[in-house]
């Protein structure tokens, strides 16, 4: 399915909005995540009819989700999404960014939290927080601190997976005016 990993780099990119038929490749690589990670508290990874309501419901709630897409393959998908339900927090979105296995520490990663922070900050929201499973995610915890988030806090062993207790940490960084003007 995959061509030979080494000749993909963040400049090689092309980021687009996620179509229905990348639905298979970003499920795949999400898969992988929920198998063989702790990145996401997810244990069964969900099929591609999940992965597409949870695309569409992105869509239709007017976040962007999008694809970074190297020689015709997709290298790695992110989205935002509602950080909470209730009302207070429309000015607040949650990251989340999936890189394909074999390709992480190239930029990909990078070049997807950069748009999707750009992305959201042109739609107004003011505050973007990640949600990181795992105090030991370093990737992802440089990736996060290289944009611009700061460690707001760690709850540890609130999650079981992969026989292991496992924490969570939060990062947060301000988008546009941030909470310098009123909403």
């Amino acid at each position: 399915m995959f061509e030979d990993n080494s000749v993909y780099s963040a400049e090689d990119l092309i980021l687009r909005p996620c179509r229905e038929d990348d639905i298979a490749s970003i499920t795949a690589i999400y898969a992988h995540a929920v198998l063989t990670t702790f990145g996401t508290f997810e244990i069964v990874p969900p099929d591609e009819a999940e992965m597409k309501t949870r695309w569409r419901r992105a869509v239709l709630d007017h976040f962007p989700f999008f694809v970074a897409e190297g020689k015709h393959e997709i290298l790695g998908f992110a989205y935002a999404s509602a950080y909470r339900a209730r009302p207070a927090y429309d000015n607040t979105v949650e990251d989340s960014v999936y890189v394909r296995d074999g390709v992480q520490g190239r930029g990909i990663g990078t070049r997807l939290l950069e748009h999707l922070v750009a992305e959201v900050t042109d739609l107004n929201f003011r505050q973007m927080v990640a949600v990181i499973g795992d105090s030991n995610n370093k990737g992802s915890i440089r990736l996060h601190e290289k944009l611009g988030f700061t460690l707001i806090g760690t709850m540890p062993s609130v999650g079981w997976k992969h026989g292991c207790w496992l924490d969570t940490v939060l990062m947060q960084r301000a988008l546009g005016p941030g909470d310098t003007i009123p909403a």
